[in-house]
């Protein structure tokens, strides 16, 4: 039997109840001009250049109304396909047929052999830290509707492999057709172009159908294999994987990315975050009915006589009131926060933990490492923001601040002043304790809006925001001008900021730029020891063409890696 079977078995099944419902809907005609598109397609493929011509004079000979239902037909055909092969990446099928299933077990196997130090490889796994971003580039066009009827197939895919009565596997395959039905008449076009909002909503739906299960599961498979190996799993607060987003605050040439809708994507990821967690614990709540405990727990329950289930319902009720007050904050700018929501990481974990911690100390090990552990391992995770929301801005937005700022005190305008000039003011300003821009300052509405979003990061926690992004960065007071900004927002914490080398120009010039940055004791104390850089490859290209790009690009990293070793910075 061949090791494709199985997929092929699915692709033939979704494409012929998509072809049922074609027929349904448009009658046999149009179903039968399809399947000669496809079949001379086939033969083209392979075949003569007469098949190809009379593929292609088929295709002309198309009237205006047919050519909509066939390439619908055809792309719908192509989603599921690709559905298709995708569940069978994760089937037993395909993974029979996968030369390496366990890769990760292989690979710390070869390291043991080869002698590797195990306290090595311990600590390399534990340091592991990678971190996703969910850009906005490209918009994702498939409608969220259409996704999670897609979801549906693939469960309604994953079902059928499982020893099932024949009743049962007639009534997925209607749950099939229903759903290959819902999403024909369903329209795959948004009418409306979608805003940044939109975008970052798309985000969080990744994450509600597909990461929040995949992350744990990820982490316990990890954790598995390093167990024979290493002795031991990872620890409890292990965070192989983070996540971040550009939706919402990537606004460099995005006039519709303002600082209103940076604060409202900030808030909807806690409410969903918030969301998701009270749907957790109310599984929870209904698994850990046991009434052993330790006496911490009782405590914390009150001495309630199932104390797992009474302190994981308080906990869900202040997610719930912190939902719903979130749900208020997004329609009414600086709403009061009251002091019990929900807010930080450790006032979900602590309860959590607590009940971990509770049911090892009384010998429930395997009710610890079940629901709740994949709990934890999400709240480490994703956190109470779901998403660290990345900002970015164009560095030329920031010398605009200063120069209608500069010419407001009537000292010149710092955008026509030389480097070294421009590191003098932006550090002397750094190490001053007073604020820099005056109340009765009015400046234009671009700059009010740089100065906004300052405020919008200054009133968030480091739990919500990962790193500012300079775009089209090449100077040192690119990122000195960010750094005094959020200082004069009143920002609390130290604000990874990162420039972006985009051109050939910026590319060869960001050793220097970063070597000088390093040499400023201000500086120095402002990172801690960690340096982020980026590095652009779409605009460099476009800038130098793609070999002169690729040569910048790895030249400049070799450098900026020589030069933050020299230094004992962190380079990430």
């Amino acid at each position: 039997m061949s090791q494709y079977a199985a997929l092929r078995a699915n692709v033939s099944l979704l494409g012929t109840q998509l072809g049922d419902t074609v027929r349904k809907q448009l009658g046999e005609a149009i179903l039968e001009r399809i399947e000669q598109i496809r079949q001379l397609a086939k033969q083209a493929r392979s075949g003569t250049e007469q098949q190809d011509q009379q593929l292609k004079q088929l295709l002309s000979d198309l009237t205006d109304d047919e050519i909509l239902p066939v390439a619908r037909a055809f792309a719908q055909f192509l989603n599921l396909a690709n559905l298709a092969e995708q569940h069978h990446t994760i089937s037993k099928a395909g993974a029979a047929s996968i030369e390496k299933p366990e890769p990760v077990l292989e690979l710390l196997q070869h390291l043991n052999s080869a002698n590797i130090d195990v306290a090595k490889v311990r600590e390399a796994v534990q340091d592991l830290s990678i971190e996703l971003v969910l850009t906005a580039h490209p918009t994702e066009v498939t409608r969220r509707t259409l996704i999670y009827k897609l979801t549906q197939i693939a469960d309604c895919l994953a079902a059928r492999e499982q020893d099932i009565s024949a009743a049962h596997a007639a009534r997925l395959e209607t749950r099939l057709s229903d759903l290959i039905t819902q999403a024909w008449h369903t329209n795959e076009i948004r009418e409306q172009r979608p805003t940044p909002v939109d975008e970052a909503k798309s985000g969080f739906a990744v994450i509600e159908t597909s990461l929040w299960y995949a992350v744990p599961e990820f982490i316990r498979e990890l954790d598995e294999a390093l167990t024979p190996v290493l002795g031991h799993g990872l620890a409890l607060d292990a965070t192989p994987i983070r996540f971040s987003s550009w939706m919402g605050g990537d606004r460099d040439g995005n006039p519709f990315v303002t600082a209103k809708v940076t604060r409202q994507v900030l808030l909807l990821s806690r409410w969903k975050a918030a969301d998701l967690f009270a749907r957790d614990l109310d599984v929870l709540s209904n698994e850990l009915s046991m009434n052993q405990a330790t006496d911490e727990l009782k405590a914390m329950s009150g001495g309630a006589s199932e104390p797992y289930r009474t302190v994981l319902n308080q906990l869900k009720t202040r997610l719930e009131y912190t939902r719903d007050w979130l749900s208020e904050a997004l329609m009414h700018d600086r709403l009061q926060r009251p002091a019990d929501l929900v807010w930080n990481n450790n006032q979900l974990l602590e309860p959590l933990l607590l009940c971990h911690q509770s049911l090892l100390a009384c010998g429930m090990d395997v009710i610890a490492s079940g629901q709740l552990l994949d709990t934890i391992r999400r709240a480490y995770a994703f956190g109470l923001t779901l998403l660290k929301l990345d900002v970015r801005q164009e560095s030329g937005r920031h010398a605009q601040v200063f120069s209608e700022f500069t010419q407001y005190l009537g000292i010149g305008d710092y955008a026509q002043w030389e480097e070294p000039a421009r590191q003098a003011f932006l550090l002397n300003e750094l190490a001053s304790k007073r604020p820099l821009f005056p109340r009765n300052w009015q400046p234009s509405a671009e700059v009010r809006e740089v100065l906004d979003t300052c405020d919008i990061i200054a009133r968030h926690g480091p739990e919500a925001l990962s790193t500012y992004v300079i775009s089209m960065a090449g100077k040192p007071s690119d990122v000195l001008a960010v750094q005094l900004l959020l200082k004069d927002a009143g920002i609390t914490f130290p604000m990874r900021v990162a420039p972006l080398f985009e051109t050939l120009a910026d590319l060869t010039n960001a050793p220097e730029c970063i070597s000088k940055l390093l040499a400023i004791d201000w500086y120095r104390g402002y990172i801690q020891g960690r340096q982020e850089v980026m590095i652009g490859y779409s605009d460099s290209a476009k800038d130098a063409g793609a070999i002169a790009a690729a040569w910048a690009q790895y030249s400049a990293q070799e450098a900026l890696v020589a030069i933050c070793q020299q230094a004992k910075v962190q380079l990430t």
